[in-house]
């Protein structure tokens, strides 16, 4: 199939930024999510004006946990919070993120992005090759994702390193340092715009 050069082949990932991933009061909350709001919503602003696609990879669980990790589903039994179940408040992406028209959404019940998703050939179809990453967490969504696409030959993978976050700055600081380890560029926010003009 012949790709369209035209089109940007640069699209912007953003992972998790969920209520129950990011609010004080939630069961699965990385301590370090909500302050790196701000940058995202940059992140995608610039994304935006460049012509990046936006891509929103989110969490959405059934509400039985008939889809949820082993390890996770006795947080969905009788009386339990059921984090991020579809169609609940906990799912929704936090205030100050929309998803657009022209954006597109991915659900994924996994750490990465790729398992059992459509995105691998939602990115052939686009001609997309390289991928820019922000969201939580680090350790967990972030990193398999990364690994993923790494794995999966994409020519450039970029974590935004003051954009993405786990549940201390040592985890995160360690998973950066892994991820640049095979290849991954990991610039802040300001490094990353200015590096993209």
């Amino acid at each position: 199939m012949a790709v369209d050069r035209t089109r940007n082949s640069t699209a912007l990932l953003v992972i998790d930024m969920q209520n129950d991933f990011l609010l004080a009061d939630r069961p699965m909350r990385v301590d370090g999510g909500l302050p790196i709001v701000p940058n995202v919503i940059k992140a995608v602003e610039y994304a935006r004006r460049r012509g990046f696609p936006v891509i929103w990879v989110v969490r959405e669980h059934d509400p039985l946990g008939r889809d949820v990790e082993l390890f996770r589903r006795h947080l969905y039994a009788d009386g339990k919070p059921k984090p991020t179940s579809k169609g609940s408040k906990g799912a929704e992406l936090v205030d100050g993120l929309i998803i657009k028209q022209e954006d597109y959404k991915v659900v994924k019940t996994r750490f990465s992005a790729f398992f059992a998703t459509n995105l691998h050939s939602f990115f052939q179809g686009a001609g997309i090759d390289s991928l820019v990453v922000v969201g939580v967490q680090t350790p967990n969504c972030i990193r398999q994702t990364v690994f993923d696409a790494v794995a999966l030959d994409y020519k450039s993978v970029t974590v935004i390193v003051d954009a993405t976050a786990a549940a201390t700055p040592d985890v995160h600081a360690a998973n950066i340092y892994d991820m640049k380890n095979i290849g991954v560029a990991a610039p802040t926010l300001e490094e990353w715009c200015a590096s993209s003009n």
